[in-house]
């Protein structure tokens, strides 16, 4: 199962407002499916790739109940705020041994917010308000978990969390169905800062240091007849070109990425438009495979990102998860 996802919302309306709505804050973690069954547990990302073995200290939502399926964020948590670049991390850790280092440095936490299966019942078509009330205490006394706390008064969470610099905040209709694998305006999303995935279609040397990363290419999959991403006559995956990204690459960071893409085959031109040859001297073009995350300041002229800084790798998503409504 993939997870509902939410509909960004107006930052100039704000958070609706009234009773039927309620409104939680965005954690800036990873999305993960919980999913309990014949007493193992399964972490599943938006991909549907199962990464319970890098987060050893939530082993015991096995034992919550004999049939699970839980929705929520796997957060970790620096000086008490949400680190992405920690938790992201953890995404790409293989083998017990280096999960249990990890684990013991920057141990994560698993905030869930909805409960879609128990007890071989599937929930999803229940109202929220229903799964809430399930869900209530069913994680009381479980290790390295919490319930996502739930507020009435949108526009106030907004400004306490934009006040407390965290992610934003996510409202949801209160008689509102779990819609797995859609986004729905059933749940609408504030962030306070730009953020996006994107796909790494090609990068190039630092200036004078042809050994460090300057700069990546980075675009959108161009979404088929089909809804599937259009692919190129050599079987690459075409992408929109949405701007070149630079900062955020010096140090460690850039040099992890440097030799990720190292690995990834190169191809000819992936986008679907030519860029100046000021902006393309000097780079390798790869195979559309890596998602980054990256913020900036929005979209500006020809739907270039905006000052935009990378954020991490996103070893959780394939470049299909980037499509307007994700893969058919």
């Amino acid at each position: 199962m993939r997870p509902m996802l939410a509909t960004p919302g107006r930052p100039q309306a704000g958070p609706p407002t009234g009773p039927s709505w309620v409104h939680e804050i965005k954690w800036d973690g990873i999305r993960l499916l919980a999913d309990v069954h014949d007493g193992r547990l399964r972490l599943h990302t938006r991909g549907e790739r199962d990464i319970a073995v890098a987060f050893p200290e939530l082993a015991g939502l096995a034992d919550v109940a004999q049939d699970l399926l839980l929705d929520g964020e796997a957060v970790v948590l620096v000086d008490g705020h949400p680190s992405f670049g920690n938790v992201v991390e953890r995404v790409h850790t293989s083998t017990a041994a280096a999960a249990q280092r990890l684990a013991a440095a920057r141990p994560a936490t698993y905030v869930a917010f909805d409960l879609l299966r128990l007890d071989g019942l599937d929930l999803t078509s229940l109202p929220w308000t229903a799964r809430r009330a399930a869900l209530e205490d069913l994680l009381d006394g479980v290790a390295a978990t919490q319930l996502s706390p739930v507020f009435d008064d949108g526009a106030m969470l907004l400004a306490a969390t934009r006040e407390q610099e965290l992610e934003g905040v996510v409202s949801k209709r209160r008689a509102s169905a779990y819609r797995a694998g859609q986004r729905s305006a059933d749940w609408v999303k504030f962030p306070h800062r730009d953020r996006r995935s994107v796909v790494i279609g090609g990068w190039r040397p630092e200036t004078g240091r042809q050994s460090r990363l300057g700069a990546v290419h980075v675009g959108l999959p161009v979404p088929g007849p089909d809804g599937m991403p259009l692919l190129r006559p050599d079987g690459t995956m075409l992408l929109r070109y949405r701007g070149r990204v630079g900062s955020g690459l010096a140090g460690r960071a850039g040099e992890q990425l440097r030799q990720l893409l190292a690995g990834v085959a190169e191809v000819d031109y992936p986008f679907d438009a030519p860029i100046p040859a000021v902006e393309a001297r000097g780079s390798s073009w790869v195979e559309p495979r890596v998602v980054i995350d990256v913020a900036s300041l929005g979209l500006g002229s020809q739907d270039r990102l905006r000052q935009p800084s990378f954020h991490g790798v996103r070893a959780d998503l394939s470049p299909a998860d980037l499509l307007p409504e994700g893969p058919a």
